[in-house]
């Protein structure tokens, strides 16, 4: 268990809607079954559309260096390069977003922590909340309620917890800003036309999957809007800009 999580989670915990994942202390929020309306029509490949999600869980953070090295130390997976020097995280990057993490690594990671990437269904979802906002915390671009390129100073990454201002409205820290966020989809940008109305998986097959959220690295208003798609290669880590979070079936 991450024992520095901040103490207004350690209260909430306490209440159905949030739980905590044994394996790895992932903090996860239940969002339960319903439509919302997905894409924001911003975009040629996020038109908006209605579809049904059925309940899950999914992490109120991003999966932080502390949580990565339990897993790593217990599987013997390779370990980030960048941030982490000689296979060792700096102690003042442990709460930070693991990142330089390619799909692949996060697959592993869920599979070892008993859960997997969230759909782009359920990821919007969560970083759109109950009102189906264009950022998590409302309608207009807010920059100091999110790590961006704006206000990052000196550093890149800031702690999983950090800007509490921005979290959407069922509780979600960073959806926009601090790390991109590996999807489980594969990208299509015509998907969306043609997607089913219940629990989009995403395309069967695919060369690129989705990442979301924007990272520190961006000054542009657009990137760190709930509905925003982008996309990488699988196999590939994308540098300090991109980490993960992760969901669960089930309400």
């Amino acid at each position: 268990m991450t024992a520095t999580l901040p103490y207004e989670t350690w209260r909430a915990v306490a209440r159905d809607h949030l739980a905590v994942n044994a394996k790895d202390g992932s903090v996860l929020v239940r969002i339960p079954v319903g439509e919302f309306e997905m894409g924001d029509g911003l975009e040629a490949d996020c038109p908006k559309h209605r579809v049904r999600v059925d309940g899950y869980w999914i992490g109120v953070y991003c999966v932080t260096n502390r949580q990565y090295g339990r897993f790593v130390a217990e599987t013997k997976h390779r370990t980030p390069e960048v941030v982490w020097q000689s296979g060792r995280c700096p102690e003042d990057k442990l709460d930070h977003p693991v990142v330089c993490v390619s799909w692949d690594d996060a697959v592993a990671y869920g599979k070892w922590a008993g859960l997997v990437l969230p759909s782009e269904a359920q990821w919007e979802k969560a970083a759109r909340g109950p009102q189906g906002l264009i950022y998590p915390w409302g309608s207009g671009w807010e920059e100091s309620r999110c790590r961006n390129d704006k206000n990052k100073g000196a550093e890149q990454t800031a702690s999983a917890w950090g800007y509490p201002a921005g979290a959407s409205g069922i509780g979600t820290y960073q959806q926009s800003g601090n790390v991109w966020e590996w999807c489980l989809d594969w990208y299509e940008g015509k998907y969306y036309a043609q997607s089913p109305t219940e629990n989009p998986p995403g395309p069967q097959t695919g060369a690129k999957r989705v990442y979301r959220g924007g990272s520190w690295g961006h000054d542009g208003s657009s990137f760190f809007r709930g509905a925003y798609r982008d996309w990488g290669v699988p196999s590939a880590s994308y540098g300090v800009r991109v980490g993960f979070r992760l969901a669960r079936a089930g309400s």
